[in-house]
């Protein structure tokens, strides 16, 4: 075998790697369970088509030009001179401001229909969800069934989900990939999300952005279920002997990785709430606790200042 045929070889090798790769993925985003998540899909398709209006002819032109004007074809036109074409600059400008156009109406319409912060249109009432991003698990508060669980939550299928989300810690963000969409948590605000699961599925949710060392581990299930079946699940977690009072949950939002799944009776009054709150007043030189050293210094410099100038005075 020659040297080229072994590079030739050599170059096939990622691509059979990513093939592979390929072939081991759930592909949780086009197979979703939800009307969120099947909207979303359906806009990354139709925009992956468009797009592909112009990818396609050119790969293809590419390689019939390639060939049609290869060396060894003496037949091929030969003009040097050649510099101009009216048909085919209004192909190359006409088609893709065509496609951006498409694209721009496509994208306006979904942005607004796919708005996180619009409630989904149903006859069915809204369970709600409290969501805490804490290092690094979850906490998930059910305001109007009065329980609170760690990395799971347990929902009935077919019933639009409200969710609030906060973080008691680092910015993070709230994805579960089966149902689509998802959204930051940042301390000292509430974000809200909006989903729904056409169906009972057991999926899995995530943390979509880097909060630290136990960020792989910062998982959750979230399972969509018959209505009979949550009532079931509310009274198993309503007779938990673990409660969540200010003392459990200062020590549950201490860093630790890798949370089993827990499950609250009952939790703080306006606990959510109150998380949120505490943040609240956080500007730029505004003393918090981990900068009494720096601000006591600050302080103590001004003093010093103060002192000197009353000296010079």
């Amino acid at each position: 075998m020659s040297k080229n045929r072994y590079t030739r070889l050599l170059g096939l090798l990622p691509l059979a790697g990513m093939l592979l790769l390929l072939g081991g993925c759930k592909w949780t985003l086009l197979d979703p369970k939800g009307q969120v998540g099947l909207d979303q899909r359906n806009l990354i398709i139709t925009a992956t088509l468009l797009m592909l209006l112009v990818v396609v002819p050119v790969i293809v032109m590419t390689f019939a030009f390639a060939w049609k004007y290869r060396a060894s074809n003496t037949n091929a036109t030969y003009a040097p001179k050649w510099s101009h074409s009216t048909k085919i600059e209004i192909a190359v400008w006409l088609v893709p401001v065509l496609i951006i156009i498409a694209l721009g109406y496509i994208t306006y319409k979904s942005t607004h229909a796919l708005d996180p912060y619009r409630p989904l249109d149903s006859d069915v009432k809204p369970v709600t969800i409290e969501v805490v991003a804490l290092d690094w698990k979850w906490l998930f508060i059910y305001p109007e069934q009065g329980i609170a669980t760690v990395n799971k939550i347990v929902f009935p299928a077919n019933t639009p989900i409200n969710f609030k989300v906060t973080s008691d810690a680092v910015m993070n963000s709230f994805f579960i990939p089966g149902l689509g969409g998802q959204i930051y948590a940042m301390a000292g605000m509430q974000t809200k999300l909006h989903l729904i699961a056409n169906q009972n599925a057991e999926l899995d949710g995530i943390s979509a952005n880097y909060s630290g060392a136990g960020f792989t581990g910062m998982k959750f299930k979230a399972i969509a279920t018959t209505q009979e079946e949550f009532d079931a699940w509310v009274k198993e977690a309503k007779s938990s002997p673990k409660q969540l009072e200010k003392a459990e949950y200062e020590a549950l939002a201490k860093p630790s990785q890798n949370n089993p799944v827990e499950l609250y009776s009952s939790y703080a009054p306006d606990l959510f709430q109150k998380i949120i709150d505490k943040y609240e007043g956080m500007k730029p030189g505004t003393p918090v606790k981990h900068e009494k050293k720096e601000v006591a210094a600050v302080e103590g410099t001004d003093a010093n200042s103060h002192s000197a100038a009353g000296a010079e005075e």
